[in-house]
């Protein structure tokens, strides 16, 4: 094997194992209870990849600042996000708003759910542990392309499940019970965020 084929390899095992029961997949989930399928994966890919682009080739960079600081904001970000979370998935359901919810297409435009999936991938990645891995990587091999691509094909596969098995989940189970279990979830990243920053 080149050493190329190893780098994508390494990066594709270790950021798909890392991810597939990570907040990526939770929040890719939770969004197609909300939007259409295509439009989520369209925005959150484009989030991956400029992540991926970022660590590959800014890894090192990456290195230089304060880990208390980038855990710090990421606290913040998962904070805001389970609050929101939470808050939608314990408001009263409207006439019809549980049924347009199942519907999951709604009046929302393609670009518009595209851009949100973009906006909550993008926050959700920063300082994420397939970020820090594909940046170790790219560090150890020397080959950050390779690592990358690696990376974000992991990345991608596991978003076109979540999308997959959110397209079956949003016809049987309330978006709103989602909504909270994924506030839960995120609170709980907030918070081992938080301690992280303040260990």
């Amino acid at each position: 094997m080149t050493a190329e084929l190893l780098a994508f390899a390494s990066a594709f095992a270790l950021v798909f194992a890392v991810e597939l029961p990570d907040k990526t997949m939770v929040a890719t989930l939770v969004l197609t209870t909300r939007y259409r399928g295509l439009p989520v994966f369209a925005g959150v890919t484009a989030a991956f990849a400029l992540h991926v682009t970022v660590a590959a080739l800014f890894g090192g960079a990456l290195r230089l600042l304060p880990g208390a600081l980038v855990t710090g904001v990421v606290a913040l970000l998962f904070g805001i996000g389970a609050y929101l979370l939470l808050r939608e998935g314990f408001a009263p359901v409207r006439d019809g708003a549980e049924d347009a919810s199942h519907q999951g297409a709604g009046p929302v435009s393609f670009v518009r759910a595209a851009l949100t999936s973009f906006g909550v991938l993008f926050a959700a990645e920063l300082g994420d542990a397939s970020q820090l891995a594909t940046v170790g990587l790219a560090a150890r091999w020397g080959e950050p392309l390779a690592v990358g691509l690696g990376s974000f094909v992991a990345l991608v596969a596991v978003a076109g499940i979540a999308v997959l098995v959110g397209r079956k989940v949003r016809a049987r189970i309330d978006p709103r019970l989602l909504h909270r279990v994924s506030g839960v979830a995120f609170a709980v990243f907030a918070v081992v965020a938080a301690v992280q920053t303040f260990a």
